[in-house]
């Protein structure tokens, strides 16, 4: 009796194990198809533009389309260069896009502290007045915030910019420090505050410390959103010398004639600092993503 069992489990196992693995290579593909679709159709806009920054022009409309360049050429990428003064681009992005970042982050960061270590009447209010916010479309401020920076001397300067840009992002970046902000005990600064740290002491070196990875992912989401800025940068400033990255490369579209091919250089250009900054705080940004995601 004992050796029949035994013998239909051994005709049992292998049958399971097939069933298994084919269950581990259905869900497999179930799931692999939905991200290689979606990787797709990111990296496929951006290997597109690369592509068309490295041919000839000739070779950019011709039929039928060549996916990879024939022939190499880094002509464009000298012509964008020379033509649109890409130095003072790059300066006036880089202040913009620092600044902005530096002053989200500080904002956000005494905000979010404001909003999850004290209780006050409205708290929950301000916080639902924030998320509101991010519904509103920025062009509809547009006429307020030109007549405000007019009347305080502010336009056709780089500061009108920077406000702008540190008035739309803090909100969101608040909201997630905040998340991150909660997940911190009280009892720590408590601790430091018993052993003679004021409020202000206990903040910079407890909280600070442990606040690092939410302000790298804060401070990055801050610096993308005002290195790709256009419509402020565009509606406040006329100086053409003072203008960003991305108004610069707006005036390369010619009246008479596109040059796909310069637009795709200028293009790879502007976004390889937002991929650097990326590719060297992604460790971090993860962390405190997934931090301010699940606390709070």
């Amino acid at each position: 009796m004992s050796a029949s069992v035994s013998s239909e489990n051994v005709r049992v196992r292998p049958r399971l194990m097939r069933h298994s693995t084919q269950r581990k290579l259905v869900d497999g593909i179930l799931l692999g198809i939905p991200l290689i679709i979606m990787f797709i159709f990111i990296i496929g806009p951006f290997l597109w533009t690369l592509s068309t920054s490295l041919k000839f022009e000739h070779h950019i409309t011709v039929r039928p389309v060549y996916l990879i360049p024939p022939e190499i050429t880094f002509s464009n990428y000298i012509h964008a260069w020379n033509t649109l003064n890409f130095n003072a681009l790059f300066i006036n992005s880089f202040i913009v896009s620092s600044l902005s970042m530096v002053f989200v982050v500080i904002i956000s960061v005494l905000v979010s502290y404001a909003l999850t270590r004290f209780r006050f009447v409205g708290r929950d209010a301000t916080l639902l007045v924030m998320l509101g916010t991010q519904f509103l479309p920025t062009s509809m401020l547009i006429i307020p915030l030109f007549l405000i920076f007019l009347q305080l001397g502010l336009f056709n300067t780089l500061t009108s910019v920077i406000l702008a840009v540190i008035t739309f992002q803090f909100p969101y970046n608040t909201v997630l420090m905040r998340g991150f902000m909660s997940g911190i005990p009280v009892e720590i600064e408590e601790a430091a505050m018993i052993d003679g740290c004021s409020r202000l002491q206990s903040i910079a070196h407890v909280v600070l410390p442990i606040l690092v990875p939410g302000m790298i992912a804060a401070g990055s989401f801050a610096f993308v959103s005002a290195w790709r800025e256009f419509l402020f940068t565009r509606m406040f400033i006329t100086d053409v010398s003072r203008h960003t990255l991305s108004v610069g490369l707006s005036f390369m579209l010619n009246e008479f004639r596109v040059a796909f091919g310069y637009i795709a250089a200028g293009c790879m250009i502007a976004i390889l600092p937002p991929v650097l900054v990326f590719c060297y705080i992604q460790r971090f940004l993860v962390t405190g993503l997934a931090s301010g995601a699940v606390k709070g």
